[in-house]
């Protein structure tokens, strides 16, 4: 599996999801043709901590939950503030309030 069909399956990512994230086009997707971005990568390696200690099925709630949900950072690419969503997440052993 690539490392953005990992990524994608990690995150519970669409593909317009993903391409946005990449910043992309449909055929880079369809070609698989991402090798040459670094992000994929980088989240990789901060998501595989969060997957292991909580579970898949947590890390895609997560990235969906709250008033500025995780994914809001991935689609703005701003990396810097999800690797310190994920920190924050980390210290407050993954616990996840219901919204209401």
């Amino acid at each position: 599996m690539s490392g953005a069909a990992t990524l994608m399956q990690r995150l519970g990512l669409s593909d317009d999801e993903l391409m946005t994230m990449l910043d992309v086009d449909p055929i880079s997707v369809i070609t698989d043709d991402l090798d040459h971005r670094s992000e994929i990568g980088i989240l990789l390696t901060l998501t595989e901590e969060a997957e292991d200690r909580a579970g898949g099925a947590v890390l895609r709630r997560w990235l969906r939950a709250g008033s500025r949900p995780p994914i809001d950072l991935l689609l703005a690419r701003d990396f810097a503030a999800f690797e310190d969503a994920l920190s924050e997440l980390a210290e407050r052993g993954f616990v996840l309030r219901g919204g209401g």
